[in-house]
Order: structure tokens, then sequence, then C-alpha cells
């Protein structure tokens, strides 16, 4: 019995009927193709060794080399090289090309080995320091003092930033209070904030806070996290420093935090070519008992064209460092195709909850989907089912065009 079943998932009736198909049209192909000699045999047309396929027998010909179980959705070349060892047509390869590139299963089955799509969009260079910054939490830390939680918050400008202990993730409300407590109390209003899409960013109160303060408030593009990079990078930069000093039990880092966002601040920055505490107040902290202080104080007037060409030249550096990060980033990325309003895309799944047993046999991609909105150059918003729950807006990297099939009912 199981034989008999695992007989018929690797065969059907296909195969049999498939030489009869080809048969019965091989009258119809003519001795001399395009000055190519052939000869008829037993009512098929042969080229040297291989089976001359006609019209009517080329797409069938195909589904079964690929969409059948022993032919297992192979890629272009393996394809053209199985149904090469038996049969030929003029423009075969063209032909197989075009099959396998628009079928539905491989476009959902198969990882993409493409370059991510979309070259790198940097955020504007902020005129100074304050006016523009970003905001993140590294959360699921071990518990330290009843804390586990770190509010990050970071200058866009001068680099500076801030780690503030808090013993949970915070909802809206209290990320605000955080916000005016240790933000806008020491540097004033920002003119925008660049965060994730986590719920205290997306929240309407967040919403009618950042609103009543006339603040910008950026948020991400879904599962896009370098949207937010500045952040992501100091979060790397935090946690290893906390790796050099923390116990094996990992339970003692709150009493390396605050100077950890000293020594944070006290570095040169490579984007700027200055350390954040510079750049803010114009001097280098004293970090050594006993050093010498230089006495000299420069008049207000000299203070201010200082302060005034400093900021010209980081902003100098900041435009040549984006420049440099562009050009090494869009080396690993592929300009993406210019969507437009109703274009069908799939989706990549690696971020999407999928309702199936296991997500290593789910799907790579689902869809089509068609763009309602089109964001950026390199964000679009799609129609998705309201089942989803997520945000529709995503970055074009997680997108595949879905391009007209030339095989309809395939």
């Amino acid at each position: 019995m199981e034989e008999d079943i695992l007989a018929k998932s690797c065969f059907s009736t296909t195969d049999h009927t498939l030489w009869n198909l080809i048969k019965s049209h091989s009258s119809t192909i003519p001795n001399d193709m395009s000055d190519i000699a052939l000869q008829r045999k037993e009512g098929f047309l042969l080229r040297k060794d291989k089976y001359v396929v006609p019209q009517e027998a080329r797409v069938p010909v195909i589904e079964f080399f690929h969409d059948t179980t022993i032919g297992g959705h192979g890629g272009i070349h393996k394809t053209i090289d199985l149904i090469r060892r038996i049969f030929w047509w003029p423009g075969m390869n063209t032909n197989i090309r075009e099959y396998i590139v628009h079928c539905p299963i491989c476009i959902q089955a198969k990882t993409l080995r493409t370059s991510p799509q979309g070259l790198l969009q940097p955020l504007p260079v902020p005129s100074s320091p304050w006016k523009d910054i970003a905001m993140d939490f590294i959360t699921d830390l071990p518990m330290s003092s009843n804390h586990n939680t770190l509010m990050i918050i970071i200058d866009r400008f001068s680099k500076m930033a801030h780690f503030i202990p808090i013993k949970h993730l915070p909802t809206a409300s209290e990320t605000a209070t955080l916000f005016i407590k240790h933000i806008f109390s020491l540097h004033g209003l920002p003119e925008s904030i660049t965060t994730d899409r986590g719920t205290q960013f997306t929240s309407h109160f967040w919403k009618a806070f950042c609103k009543g303060l006339h603040i910008q408030s950026n948020l991400s593009t879904a599962f896009h996290p370098q949207t937010n990079g500045q952040t992501e990078r100091v979060n790397g930069i935090l946690e290893q420093y906390l790796r050099c000093y923390i116990t094996h039990l990992q339970d003692n880092w709150l009493q390396y935090i605050p100077i950890a966002e000293f020594v944070y601040n006290n570095q040169k920055q490579s984007a700027t070519k200055y350390s954040p505490f510079f750049i803010n107040y114009g001097r280098h902290p004293v970090m050594l008992p006993g050093a010498p202080i230089n006495s000299d104080t420069p008049t207000t007037d000299q203070r201010l064209k200082d302060i005034l060409r400093n900021y010209k030249i980081i902003r100098d550096n900041l435009h040549h460092a984006q420049l440099r990060y562009k050009v090494y980033a869009d080396r690993k990325r592929s300009p993406s195709p210019t969507y437009a309003l109703g274009d069908n895309v799939w989706l990549d799944t690696t971020h999407i909850r999928l309702h199936c047993p296991s997500r290593k046999l789910g799907p790579k991609f689902i869809g089509p989907f068609p763009i309602t909105k089109i964001i950026s150059p390199t964000a679009v918003q799609l129609s998705l089912p309201d089942s989803y729950k997520i945000h529709p807006v995503f970055h074009v990297s997680l997108l595949r065009l879905a391009s007209e099939d030339p095989f309809p009912g395939r």
C-alpha cells in the first residue's frame, strides 16, 4: 500500500500523456526548422538524439520537469539541464527561464539570493545639538537592583547619549515622563524624535504628546531597524562595555551605567571627528585628578565664533560620513524597482507571524498584495488582510515585484 502511494506521488498519468501529446503534434512541425536538419522516427521528430517538442507541448514539458515532485521546483539551470537531456525546441532556454521566474510556488518557497533592494536613504543632518534625537530601549537584561531595562537617548548631531536605567519597559505616558525628566530638563525640546515602532511610540498618547509640543515623531519602517540605526550602534557599544566589567552572574551592570555614559560621551566619534562632550560644552572634561587646567577664558564673542565654526565643521563631517557610509552600504544593495500604485508585490515573511506548525517549512514570501500608497523611494504601503494586525508600510528590501505571469492558468 505504501509503495503504491509513493509511486503515485512521484509519477502520474502526466508522463504517459506527455509522449502522446508530443507525438500527436509532431506532424505539425516542418522537417526543416530554421535550416536545422531534423529527422522523423516512429512518429516523432528528432534533432540529433533529442525529441523536438511542438508548440502545444512545451508548457506541459516544463511543468513535468519543474512542477512535479520529481522535478522538485528546481532552479533555471537545473531545469534546463533536465529537459535538454531528452528534448529540444528553439528558444527553449528563454521559455524555461520565463516559466520559472514567474512560478508562484518558487517565489513563496525559496529564499531570495539577490542583494537587498533599496539604496540607503540617510536621514537629514541636524543643524545643531539636541534638535533631532533618537530613542530606543535595551530590554530583557538580567535583573540588577530591580532594574532590567535601559532607555537610550541620542543626539543625532553631537552623538551625545544618555543611558537611563528603568525597572521595566515603560508605557507611553511613562516614556513621556522620562523624556521630560532626563532630556527636556537638560536640553530643551527637540524638533524631531526618531524611534522604532514600539507600542510606546505608536500609541495615541505619544502622538498627542509630540503634537502638543510641536515635535515631529519619526517612526521607522516596519521590520526595518536600520531607519533608527544610530541607536542600534550605540546599544552595541554599551553592551560591549558592560561585557568587559560585569560579573559572570551579570547582576551588577547597573553600577557601571553612569561611567559607561561618561566613557561613551568622552570618546571621539568617527562621524563628527570630535567627542560628544566637546561638541556640547566646547571643552574636554577633566579625567585625571590633579591634571593642569587651561585657565585662558575666551571672550563671549570669540566663544560664539568658535561654536558656530565648530558646528559648520561638524555638519560637513557628518555629511561626508553619511556619504562614505552610503557608498559602502550600497555596494551590498541593489536599486529597487520603481513601484507604482496598484502594483502587486510579494512580502517577505521573516518578521510575519505565520499560522503554520513550523516556520522552517513555512513560506518565505506571501501575497501578492497591491500597493496602495508610495511613502518614499524606499517604502510603500500595502493592502493587507485585517487578520494580519501589522503596520502596512514596508521597506522595499522586504518586497518582491509580482509581475504578470506569462503562463496564466499554469
